[in-house]
C-alpha cells in the first residue's frame, strides 16, 4: 500500500547545480520522475531565459522529425514499435543527432523534390499522350459533319480535308478563313462550368469536343488521384482564340501542342510513349531509393523522437533555476518527498562526477510558509481507486486518504445495489480478461477514450464482479433464479388434493420450518413465494439502513485521525465527540432496535413478542422523536423492553445536548483561550522543523567526495547568500469571532442536518437492489421463459432465438446500464455520505517532473491529433 494511508511528507528544497552538470542531473531526476521544480523566473519572459537558444534548438529538430514522420507515412513504410525507452542524449549525441536529422532531412527533402519534378513531367507527357489518342476521334468526327453539311460522300483523303479546313496554330497568323483550335485537359469537375462559359464569350461559335479519361492521374505534390478530360475547342478568328485561352487559364485547364495532320500525331505519339517509359523508369528507381531511406529513419524515428522530447523537457525545467550572483552556480527548489531525499542527494553528487566537477551539487532543505503538495504512491491495482477519491478533489497535506477504504467498501456497497451472481460473474470475467491481458492491451494504446476508462477501472470492475457475485449468493440470486444447492429448511405436510386445488397455500413457521435456517443465504422457497416482494422489501430496508450507519460512523471515527495527527486536541472533544454521539444516539440505536426485532419475535415465543406484536421500527422512531405513543395490537406491548420510553426520552434529551455544543463549544475555546495572534514557522512537511534537521542528519550518510577548504568556503557562501534572500516571514494567525462562530454555525448545521438525509440517502442500496431483482425477474419471464415452454422441434429454433435476445438485453441492460446506475449511486455515497465526514479535499496534486508522464502525455495529444 505505500503511504496509501496519508500522503507522504514532503520537503521544500534548493538545489545547487553547477552550470556544467545541470544537464546530466536533472535528466537523471527525470528519468526518477520524484522531483516537483517551481519557477524562479516567473517574472521573465520565456524568451529572456538562459536556455531559450537550446529550447529552440529542440523545436528545430522536433520540425525535422515531424517532416520525417510525414514523409514515413506518406510514403506508406510501417513502423515498428519499441517499447526501448532511450536516455536523454549527452552534449556529444546532441550534436551527433542534429547533424544526422538535418542530412537526413535534406537528402529527403531532395529525394522529394525530384520526386515531384520527375511526376510533374510524367503527369504533362501522359496528358499530352491522352490528348493524341483522342485527337484524331476529334478530328475525325469533324470531318464527317463536315461531309454530310456539304452532302458529300464519306470517301476522299479525310487528312487532306482537316489540313485544308484546320490549320495548326503556328500557322493561324496567315490562314484566315480556316478553323483554329486549342487541346488540351481540365479537371473533370469544372468540365460543366468550362462548356458553359465557353458557350457565352463565343455565343455558340465554338466547337468543343472532349473525352473523359478513365484512369485516374497522381497528383505530384500530394499523390491524391485526380480525374480529368481531354478536350479540342474548334473556333474562327485571332479574337474568339484569345478569348478561348484566357476561359482555359482561369478554369486551370493545361494546353498542349497538337498537329493537325494525322501522321505527325502518330509520330509524335510514339516518342512520347518512349519517354514515358523511360520516366517511368527513373521514377521507379527514385521511389525505391526513398524507400530505402525511409525504412532506415523509420527504425530510429521513435528513439530519435523520445530523445529530443527528453531534452526539450530538460532545457525547459533548467529555465525554472535562477542563476546566483557569481554566475558559477543555477539554483532552483523543488517539492520532494522525504524519503527520496537520499536518492536526490545521490543523484547530484553521481551528476558532479560524471562531468568532473570540481565543486559538487548538493541539496539544502529549507523552511517555508506554504502548503505542500499531496503525494500518494501507487500501483496498477491501488491508481483506480485513488482516482476514483481525486476527481472528488485532492487531499490536504497529510490527510487521511479514503482510497485506502474505498478499496473494500466501494465494491461491497456496489454489489449490494447489483446483488446478482449471474451478472456479478459477467462483470468478474470482464475485469479478468483486462487484467489477464493487461500487457497486450498496454502495448496497442487505443485512443478510444471509453475503452481506456474501462481499462484504468480493470481492478475495480473485478472486484466489483467479485463483490456481486458474493451478494448474489447471499440474495441466492442467480440471473433472477434460486439455486436449491442444501435443500430448503421449510417442508409442507398438505395432502395432494389440497396443494393442487390451491393456488396459494400458508406455510406456519411452527409447524413447517426445521428451526435452523438455510446454510448461506436467502431460502430458495422465496423464489416461488406469492410474497417475495415484501420480504426482500423488508429485508433489504433494513440491511441498507444498517449499512449506511456503520459506514457513516466509521467515517466519523476516520476525523478522529486527523484531529490527532494535527493536534486538534480540542477538536476531539468539541466537534468529534458530540458528532459521534448524536450519529450512535439516534441511528446506530434505530440499528439496535432491529436487531432486537429479529431476535426477540419469533413464533414460538409468547403472544407479548409473537410476530403479529412485531412493532414498526420507523414508527417507533418517529414516536420516540416526537414524544408520541402509539396504540398497538390488544394483548401487545408497544415497546421492545422495560423502561424502554424513559431510555428513549434520555437519549433523544442527549442527542439534542450534543448541538449546542457542536455550536458553541469550538468558538468559545478559540475566541477566549486560542485566538491570540501567533507566529509560527511552518517546516516542509507542515510539522516542526527539528523533525527535517533529524531526517537530514539520517540522510547525510551518502558517499562524498574530498572537498578542498576553497570549495567549502564557496558551499558556505552559497547558502548563507541564499538563507538570506529565502528569509521566511513569520504568518500571523488571527481570525475574527464573528467570522469562526459563523462558520460553526454553518457546520453544526450542516452536520445535525445531514446525519437525517445521509442516512435516507443510503436506502438507494435498497431501491435499486429490487429494481434489479425486478428487471432481471421480468427479462427471464417476458423473454427466455417463452422458449422454454415450446416442446415442438419449431421450439429448439424459437429458443435459440429468445436466448440470444435474452443474453443481449441481459448484458446490455442488467449489466452495462444497471452497472453504469449502481457505480454512480455507489460514488456518491462515498464523495457525499461517507467522505464529508473526515474529508476536505482541497489539497493540490504532486506533479513531478517525470519523462514517462511527458511522454504519455505527449502521445496521447498526438494521438488525438
Amino acid at each position: 500500500m505505500g503511504t496509501l494511508f496519508r500522503s507522504e511528507e514532503m520537503a521544500l528544497c534548493q538545489l545547487f547545480i553547477q552550470p556544467e552538470a545541470s544537464y546530466t542531473s536533472v535528466a537523471t531526476l527525470g528519468e526518477a520522475g520524484v522531483v516537483q521544480f517551481r519557477d524562479l523566473n516567473a517574472g521573465v519572459n520565456s524568451f529572456q531565459r538562459k536556455f531559450v537558444s537550446e529550447v529552440r534548438r529542440c523545436d528545430e529538430m522536433e520540425r525535422k522529425l515531424r517532416y520525417i514522420e510525414v514523409e514515413v507515412s506518406k510514403d506508406r513504410i510501417f513502423v515498428p514499435e519499441s517499447n526501448v525507452c532511450p536516455p536523454a542524449p549527452n552534449a556529444r549525441e546532441i550534436t551527433q543527432l542534429e547533424s544526422h536529422l538535418e542530412r537526413t532531412e535534406s537528402e529527403i527533402l531532395e529525394l522529394s523534390h525530384n520526386a515531384v519534378n520527375l511526376k510533374s513531367n510524367y503527369l504533362e507527357l501522359t496528358e499530352l499522350k491522352y490528348v493524341l489518342e483522342k485527337a484524331h476521334a476529334f478530328f475525325q468526327e469533324l470531318d464527317l459533319d463536315i461531309l454530310d453539311q456539304e452532302g458529300a460522300s464519306g470517301s476522299g483523303n479525310n487528312d487532306s480535308l482537316t489540313k485544308a479546313l484546320i490549320s495548326d496554330e503556328s500557322q493561324q497568323q496567315s490562314s484566315r478563313g480556316r478553323l483554329g483550335f486549342v487541346a488540351g485537359v481540365v479537371p473533370r469537375e469544372r468540365v460543366p462550368a468550362f462548356e458553359r462559359m465557353l458557350w457565352r464569350i463565343s455565343r455558340g461559335n465554338v466547337f468543343l469536343r472532349q473525352a473523359e479519361l478513365e484512369e485516374p492521374l497522381e497528383d505530384p505534390a500530394t499523390g491524391n488521384e485526380i480525374y480529368k478530360t481531354v478536350f479540342v475547342a474548334f473556333f474562327q478568328g485571332e479574337q474568339l482564340k484569345h478569348r478561348v485561352k484566357k476561359v482555359c487559364s482561369g478554369f486551370h485547364a493545361s494546353f498542349y501542342q497538337c498537329p493537325s495532320s494525322h501522321t505527325q500525331r502518330q509520330e509524335l505519339l510514339k516518342g512520347i510513349k518512349t519517354r514515358l517509359a523511360d520516366l517511368n523508369l527513373v521514377l521507379n528507381q527514385t521511389r525505391d531509393h526513398k524507400q530505402t531511406v525511409l525504412r532506415s529513419v523509420a527504425e530510429k524515428l521513435h528513439g530519435w523522437t523520445v530523445q529530443v522530447r527528453k531534452m526539450k523537457a530538460i532545457y525547459h525545467t533548467l529555465n525554472l533555476f535562477n542563476m546566483d550572483v557569481t554566475k558559477k552556480c543555477l539554483i532552483g527548489e523543488c517539492w520532494v518527498p522525504v524519503n527520496d531525499l537520499t536518492f536526490i542527494r545521490k543523484t547530484l553528487l553521481d551528476g558532479s562526477k560524471a562531468v568532473g566537477s570540481s565543486i559538487p551539487s548538493f541539496l539544502n532543505v529549507i523552511e517555508m510558509n506554504e502548503n505542500p503538495p499531496t503525494f500518494h504512491r501507487t500501483n496498477k491495482f491501488t491508481e483506480g481507486f485513488q482516482n476514483l477519491i481525486d476527481s472528488y478533489g485532492i487531499a490536504c497535506y497529510r490527510e487521511v486518504n479514503p482510497a485506502l477504504y474505498t478499496i473494500i467498501t466501494f465494491p461491497f456497497l456496489f454489489a449490494v445495489m447489483f446483488g446478482d451472481a449471474g451478472h456479478g460473474a459477467i462483470l468478474a470475467i470482464f475485469g479478468g480478461i483486462m487484467i489477464y491481458f493487461e500487457q497486450m492491451f498496454l502495448k496497442k494504446k487505443s485512443n478510444n477514450e471509453i475503452w481506456n476508462i474501462f481499462f484504468g477501472g480493470r481492478y475495480i470492475i473485478f472486484l466489483m464482479g467479485l463483490f456481486s457475485i458474493y451478494t448474489g449468493i447471499i440474495y441466492n440470486d442467480f440471473f433472477s433464479k434460486a439455486v436449491n444447492a442444501f435443500g430448503s429448511s421449510w417442508f409442507s405436510n398438505y395432502n395432494e388434493s389440497t396443494i393442487l386445488s390451491n393456488s396459494d397455500i400458508t406455510l406456519d413457521p411452527v409447524y413447517q420450518y426445521k428451526q435452523y435456517p438455510y446454510p448461506i443465504g436467502v431460502d430458495p422457497v422465496w423464489q416461488i413465494s406469492s410474497n417475495k416482494i415484501v420480504f426482500f422489501n423488508s429485508f433489504k430496508m433494513k440491511l441498507s439502513i444498517i449499512f449506511g450507519v456503520v459506514h457513516m460512523i466509521f467515517g466519523v471515527m476516520l476525523s478522529v485521525i486527523n484531529h490527532i495527527h494535527f493536534k486538534r486536541k480540542m477538536s476531539i472533544i468539541l466537534e468529534f465527540l458530540p458528532q459521534l454521539i448524536l450519529l450512535i444516539l439516534l441511528f446506530f440505536y434505530m440499528v439496535m432496535l432491529m436487531f432486537m426485532k429479529w431476535t426477540l419475535y419469533g413464533p414460538q415465543n409468547p403472544l407479548k413478542t409473537s410476530p403479529r406484536c412485531a412493532p414498526s421500527i420507523l414508527i417507533m422512531f418517529i414516536n420516540m422523536m416526537l414524544f408520541k405513543n402509539n396504540e398497538p395490537f390488544p394483548g401487545c406491548d408497544e415497546y421492545m423492553y422495560d423502561n424502554q420510553e424513559f431510555i428513549q426520552r434520555l437519549i433523544v434529551f442527549f442527542s439534542f445536548l450534543c448541538i449546542p455544543v457542536m455550536l458553541f463549544g469550538k468558538p468559545i475555546y478559540l475566541i477566549y483561550f486560542a485566538n491570540k495572534p501567533t507566529k509560527r514557522h511552518f517546516s516542509s512537511n507542515g510539522e516542526a522543523h527539528q523533525g527535517i534537521e533529524l531526517q537530514e542528519s539520517r540522510n547525510m550518510d551518502v558517499e562524498t567526495d574530498v572537498v578542498t577548504a576553497e570549495t567549502q568556503e564557496t558551499l558556505e557562501t552559497l547558502m548563507a547568500q541564499t538563507e538570506t534572500e529565502q528569509d521566511v516571514q513569520p504568518v500571523e494567525e488571527h481570525e475574527e469571532p464573528s467570522e469562526i462562530f459563523i462558520h460553526q454555525v454553518i457546520h453544526t448545521i450542516e452536520y445535525v442536518l445531514s446525519t437525517v438525509s445521509h442516512t435516507a440517502s443510503y436506502l438507494r442500496l435498497w431501491a435499486l437492489s429490487l429494481a434489479h431483482a425486478q428487471l432481471s425477474d421480468v427479462l427471464w419471464g417476458m423473454v427466455l421463459k417463452i422458449g422454454l415452454q415450446r416442446e415442438s422441434h419449431v421450439g429448439a429454433l424459437v429458443l435459440f432465438i429468445m436466448f440470444a435476445l435474452w443474453a443481449v438485453f441481459t448484458v446490455a441492460i442488467l449489466v452495462m446500464m444497471e452497472g453504469l446506475s449502481a457505480f454512480l449511486h455507489t460514488l456518491r455515497l462515498h464523495w457525499v455520505e461517507f467522505m464529508s465526514k473526515f474529508y476536505t479535499g482541497t489539497g493540490y496534486a504532486f506533479q513531478p517532473f517525470s519523462f514517462k508522464h511527458i511522454l504519455e502525455s505527449e502521445e496521447y495529444t498526438s494521438n488525438e491529433e
